[in-house]
This record gives structure tokens, C-alpha cells and sequence, in this order.
């Protein structure tokens, strides 16, 4: 589907009233208004409508995009003086946010890195991630589909991309009204095959169509750097290895062999891909894949007496709601149990966690209790949170974080 093809819907506008708590976190900072916080609407509001947010004497006070389908019913783009949501308003927000990953921009070693990082850059429910010259676009939330045009136009002439890609949450209806499917290419040509790129000097590819997220993790970067850096002659086991980005980054610092662990057969052949890729930098490390199941194949490497210098555990998100914190914080501690036992003395253990809901000290308390309940010396050597392209704006902007150890015994 072309750009050109997509309808820009006119200034629909619905008000809205909230409740006096709700204006107080809109004032300060807050992008999202959940629809209980909502009083009354003027009428009932379409997806992308720009929904005018009112305080108790009747003045303006925020505007955002109306998300019918959402409980977090609008998606703040602004709070204060009133302003035009136009062409005007999306092309200074993508300047601020290009602006503020200039270092990545001028990196020739890094061609791949988050454009925009949603609400933390003032786009809430919207991500564009670079993998050389292309684009892709993910919509979080339906309310962008009137508004995608003109975005994705201001897009194009600041970056001046060879294609854009257009990928759809998992929560986020079809957007055949608009004639638009996931992975659709909105400007230039379908890629044909995955996009290669570069991380740190490394080759690498990502299927911008049909992979995970936007085709890559591009929020590891910096941890898969530190892991590099400490992988001279180790063995290194990668779970939830995913497209083996921390295991080429070991291979490439040296490691003598790296075990990557996935349930995902397709995500391991591209991790095979990306060390053809870099033949010539790792080809002295041995390279060894298991399709399964994380946490049976980590019992499993128990019962089998194996050990690993270094062990990254970096599994996906396990609380989509808060009522999944206390099941989240279980698995982290279960993991912790399985992985940390493989490290010999003197080793590093490596623990990720991108679940929003867990904070950096519940996942710390999780390790640290399993090490005690294992009787294992440990010693935290570092914590890491976002990478320069992954800002947190909002006091919930917060999610990714990591863990090293030093397993003494």
C-alpha cells in the first residue's frame, strides 16, 4: 500500500471532562488518561479523534488521541496552552527526538536504533526503529491511523528512508479501514529479503516484516557490548537467545564457545545467519543451539553438571498487568535458581528484565534471594537500565532492566 493511499481523516474533536485527580497527573507529565478517570464526552468519539481534555472552569487544559478500544482512553499528546496537531506539530517532535539520538546518527559502527521511543518522545502508542535506510513504524494503538500520513510524510523528509514499514501491536485491530495490514511497506519498495544492518561494527539482519517487535532488540545494545567485553576465552550460554544478539556479541569479544537457548527454531536460524554474516570475527568460537523451552532446557543443563563462565538469562516481558507483578517476580526467581548454579566460580550471571511493572529492585531481590537460598556468593558488579535511543519521559517510561553478578562460589 502507498502512502498516498492513506486517508488523512479531517479535525474531528471530541470533549472530554475528567476527574480532578486525572488533570493533576495530565499537568504533570502523565500521557496516559484511563477511561474511568473520564467524567463525561461531548459524544461518542472515534479512534484518532483529538480529544480535548477540559478542567472545571471549562478551559482547556490537555488534547490527545481518542482510543475507544483502550482502557487508557487517551493517548496525551500535549498539557497547557492549546496548540495545533498538524504536520507543523509531528515535524518538531521528530526533531527533538532525531536530535536527541545524534551520536547514534553520526555513528557509522551503529546503523540500527530507536527513532522514536512512544510516549517518552511525545508519540504515545507509536515507535519508528531504524535498520539502515529502511523504517518501521509500529502502531500500539489504532488512534494513529488517521494520523499516520502525515507522520510518516515528516518522517520522509527529515531521514529520507528507502522504504517505510508499517507493523501492527499485538493489540491493535486490522487496519483495513484504512486498507492497511501488518508489515505493509508505505513508501518504497517491499524488502525482499531481511534487512542487514550494523550494531557495533557488526553485521547483523532483521525480518522487518514478520519478526519480533520491529525485526531486532534494539534496546540490548549496551548490555550485549558489556557482555562482549568480558567473553575473552569464556564459554557463554544465551537463553531466550531470541536472534543471538548477546551470543554474537560474546563470540565477537572472544568467547571459545556460546550455547544459545530458544523455543523459537526460525529466531536461532537467524542467529546462525548473523555469524555467517561475521564468519571472519568469530569463527573460532563454537557455536551450539537448543530449541526448547527455557526453563526445562536450564534444569536440564543441571542435572547434566554443565558450566558457563557467563550466563544471560533475558527473557520476554512475564506481567502484562499488575496483577501478574507477584507470578513475574516468581519466574525471575526461578530463573535465577536454574542459571545462576551453572556459573562457575569466578563467572558472571547475567539477568534482563523489559516487564514495566517489575522494578529494578524487585528483579534484584529476586536474584540476590535465590543466590542465598543456592548458599552462593554473589556480588552485584553492575545495573543497567535504558539505552540512549530508549529515554523515559514519564515517571512509567521505565522498563528495561539488567543485572551482572559475580558468581564467587
Amino acid at each position: 500500500m502507498s502512502l498516498e493511499a492513506l486517508p488523512v481523516v479531517g479535525e474531528r474533536r471530541i470533549a472530554v471532562r475528567v476527574t480532578a485527580d486525572a488533570l493533576r497527573q495530565i499537568r504533570g507529565g502523565s500521557p496516559w488518561l484511563y477511561d474511568g478517570s473520564i467524567t463525561s464526552t461531548s459524544h461518542e468519539g472515534a479512534a484518532g479523534d483529538l480529544a480535548v481534555i477540559f478542567d472545571g472552569k471549562r478551559k482547556f487544559a490537555a488534547i490527545g488521541l481518542w482510543d475507544p478500544s483502550s482502557p487508557i482512553r487517551v493517548k496525551v499528546l500535549h498539557a497547557g496552552a492549546p496548540v495545533a496537531i498538524d504536520a507543523a506539530c509531528w515535524r518538531g517532535r521528530l526533531e527533538v527526538a532525531l536530535e536527541r539520538r545524534r551520536g547514534l546518527i553520526d555513528d557509522d559502527a551503529t546503523t540500527a536504533f530507536r527513532c522514536v521511543h512512544g510516549e517518552n518522545d511525545a508519540f504515545p502508542g507509536l515507535v519508528v526503529d531504524r535498520y539502515d535506510r529502511t523504517l518501521v513504524v509500529k502502531l500500539y494503538s489504532p488512534a494513529w491511523f488517521p494520523h499516520l500520513r502525515l507522520v510518516v510524510e515528516q518522517l520522509v523528509a527529515l531521514v529520507d528512508p528507502e522504504r517505510v514499514v508499517v507493523r501492527l501491536g499485538r493489540g491493535v485491530a486490522s487496519g483495513e479501514t484504512f486498507g492497511l495490514r501488518d508489515g505493509d511497506t508505505v513508501v518504497g519498495r517491499p524488502p525482499a529479503t531481511p534487512i542487514r544492518f550494523l550494531e557495533r561494527g557488526l553485521l547483523m539482519e532483521a525480518d522487518v516484516v514478520r519478526g519480533q517487535k520491529t525485526g531486532h532488540f534494539l534496546d540490548q545494545r549496551d548490555n550485549r557490548a558489556l557482555v562482549g567485553a568480558i567473553a575473552d576465552g569464556a564459554h557463554v550460554l544465551d537463553v531466550f537467545a531470541s536472534t543471538g544478539g548477546f551470543s554474537l556479541a560474546a563470540a565477537a569479544g572472544g568467547a571459545a564457545s556460546v550455547h544459545l537457548v530458544d523455543q523459537s527454531a526460525p529466531a536461532l536460524d537467524a542467529a546462525e545467519r548473523n555469524f555467517a554474516l561475521n564468519r571472519r570475527r568469530v569463527q573460532r568460537c563454537a557455536v551450539r543451539r537448543t530449541v526448547g523451552d527455557a526453563f526445562a532446557v536450564l534444569e536440564q543443563l543441571g542435572r547434566h553438571d554443565e558450566r558457563y563462565d557467563v550466563v544471560v538469562i533475558d527473557p520476554p516481558s512475564f506481567a502484562s498487568n499488575q496483577a501478574a507483578v507477584p507470578r513475574a517476580v516468581a519466574a525471575y526467581a526461578r530463573l535465577a535458581r536454574l542459571g545462576l548454579p551453572l556459573v562457575r566460580p569466578g563467572g558472571t550471571f547475567v539477568q534482563a528484565s523489559c516487564s514495566s511493572r517489575v522494578g529494578a529492585d524487585q528483579l534484584g531481590a529476586a536474584v540476590l534471594d535465590a543466590a542465598r537460598s543456592l548458599g552462593l556468593d554473589v556480588h552485584v558488579t553492575r545495573r543497567t537500565g535504558h539505552p540512549v535511543d530508549h529515554p523515559i519521559g514519564f515517571e512509567h517510561g521505565e522498563y528495561l532492566k539488567a543485572l551482572f553478578l559475580a558468581v564467587r562460589g
